[in-house]
């Protein structure tokens, strides 16, 4: 099931620096590791999905570069941001 608008304005809030922030590469990665968790739990039920498991592929590989691109840019946002999410990069 996707985000709701309102999960989706609470994670903005939280890793914004505005409530309508929505760019910056803090809420992009929240909102990405998000929807991977809830993909997690589908698969569970449907280990045939293959379509689906595309997608997730896809998502984790967008997260993954949008970590890099913070990384090279602040390293001291980057460390907050996994520590939050308790990502293991």
């Amino acid at each position: 099931m996707p985000l709701t608008k309102d999960e989706k304005q609470e994670i903005i809030k939280k890793y914004g620096k505005s409530g309508k922030d929505s760019g910056s590469p803090e809420v992009q990665i929240a909102i990405l590791t998000e929807r991977i968790n809830e993909l997690g739990s589908h698969f569970e039920t449907h280990k045939g999905d293959h379509h689906s498991r595309t997608g997730l592929l896809r998502m984790v590989g967008k997260r993954r570069r949008l970590l890099e691109y913070l990384q090279s840019r602040n390293i001291e946002r980057y460390r907050k941001i996994v520590e939050e999410l308790h990502l293991r990069k």
